[in-house]
């Protein structure tokens, strides 16, 4: 039987522990896969195609002896290249970091979906040092969207986007600070995860901004996505910022619908006039889920202004010793950045930091009145590669950090959000569903409702 690289994962596995596939043709099909069309997307920088058909192997042999098999048995996945990869340097999207001596172990994350009989074929590309909304990293080349390869990706978690996009990983791992999942899980057209800041362990990745740092899935399909959530939860005691909460699985509540949510969208900062995409994507996802209210959040360009703020500090610090010793080795742009937040005034960095309090308090006073809020993910779709500025709301703006000018305010604060695709367009646009901490299951039954009703949906890319 011949594997289908567009099925969702819990199929494929359900077919795998049946034995109507083997778990080892379904990784030959998917490194076939990559070996065909990454040349064009260029969403892996490493194949880690030996260990996949090993792994694989193992779980036929398994499942052949009659032992049980994870939920995920034999289902690839691909996790962006600041995770932890036994025998493969964490390079962080960035050069210096590639002469760094090979992990000794995978990531807590990567540990987890092996766990449950996952299948690791590689590593992803990414943004210079996760600092990046647009996918083009100046060492690897830029990755491609596969729905327009002339596009944008999406950053910094392109490869993740974009592999699971173009049916070269059902799931993929990646990071966000200030919207590095749900960027490319908008302009590449999946489901991405964002939970709330502390669920998951980042244990053996490489940081970016501690404050702000989460780990997430993506996925084609929103079981798939709970389903990779749940095996992926549990506390660490190696990740101090990683909440002490057992696991609270969300798959079997994904039918139990919406009915008597409040559910709201989001005005103020999140309004969509000037940008018709957005706005028919909210509107459409509005409309499914019988939202008929709105709520100013006009205080949002604050979390804004301290997300932008506390990410450049943070960043510039952890990087000081390389910019002094390696400046040249950087993306000129990324560089730039890193050495303005070493110019900070800490009382500005301390500023932010009550800023971002103070927004949180403001935000748990609206999820008095609201369950779920909609939001734009991205204000377009995926732009040309290397466009540099753009037109939003009537002035001239510069486009890479203008990505994030929905999703910083809300990871500014570590609320869980899933980013849903919208369907319908020439190319696919996201949309936010926004809970309160610890709420993942409030996002990810709405987004199920939206899949469930056609509102939503991955599509097969036409790119490639």
């Amino acid at each position: 039987m011949s594997v289908d690289v567009f099925a969702p994962a819990h199929r494929i596995a359900a077919q795998v522990r049946s034995g109507e596939i083997d778990a080892e043709a379904v990784a030959r099909t998917f490194i076939e896969r990559i070996d065909r069309i990454d040349r064009k997307v260029n969403a892996f920088t490493d194949v880690t195609a030996g260990r996949a058909l090993a792994q694989a192997a193992a779980i036929d042999r398994a499942r052949a002896a009659g032992e049980p098999l994870g939920p995920l048995a034999g289902v690839p996945f691909a996790a962006k290249n600041l995770f932890d990869i036994e025998g493969l340097p964490t390079r962080a999207g960035s050069k210096i970091n590639r002469e760094r001596p090979p992990a000794r172990s995978d990531a807590v994350l990567i540990e987890r979906l092996t766990a449950a009989d996952a299948v690791l074929i590689g590593g992803l590309n990414m943004g210079e040092y996760a600092y990046d909304f647009t996918g083009e990293n100046a060492h690897d080349g830029p990755c491609r969207n596969p729905h327009d390869l002339s596009r944008m990706a999406g950053g910094s978690s392109s490869g993740s986007g974009a592999a699971t996009a173009a049916g070269m990983a059902p799931i993929s791992l990646g990071s966000d600070t200030n919207g590095s999942i749900r960027v490319p899980s908008s302009l590449c057209g999946v489901f991405g995860l964002k939970p709330t800041y502390g669920r998951l362990p980042r244990t053996r990745s490489f940081p970016f901004c501690d404050s702000l740092d989460h780990l997430g899935p993506f996925a084609r399909d929103v079981a798939d996505l709970a389903l990779a959530y749940d095996l992926l939860q549990g506390p660490d005691p190696h990740d101090p910022a990683c909440a002490q909460r057992p696991v609270e699985p969300v798959s079997a509540q994904l039918t139990k619908g919406v009915s008597g949510l409040r559910i709201a969208v989001a005005g103020g900062h999140f309004a969509t006039d000037g940008m018709p995409e957005a706005a028919a994507a909210v509107s459409a996802v509005a409309q499914s889920l019988a939202a008929t209210r709105t709520i100013a959040l006009d205080t949002a360009p604050i979390a804004r202004a301290a997300a932008f703020l506390i990410t450049n500090a943070e960043s510039s610090a952890l990087h000081l010793g390389r910019l002094r010793e390696r400046a040249d080795d950087f993306d000129p742009d990324t560089r730039d950045r890193f050495l303005a937040g070493a110019m900070l005034p800490a009382a500005w960095y301390i500023q932010a930091q009550r800023a971002r309090r103070w927004f949180h308090a403001e935000m748990m006073r609206v999820f008095e009145e609201v369950d779920l809020i909609i939001a734009p993910a991205t204000p377009f779709t995926a732009p040309p590669i290397g466009q540099k500025t753009l037109e939003l709301r009537g002035e001239i703006l510069p486009l890479r950090p203008s990505l994030g000018i929905f999703t910083q305010p809300i990871s500014c604060i570590g609320l869980p959000v899933a980013a849903v695709p919208v369907t319908g367009g020439e190319l696919p646009i996201g949309v936010q569903l926004i809970a309160a901490p610890w709420r993942e299951d409030i996002c990810l039954k709405a987004a199920y409702v939206l899949q469930e009703t056609k509102v939503c949906s991955a599509a097969a890319p036409k790119g490639i």
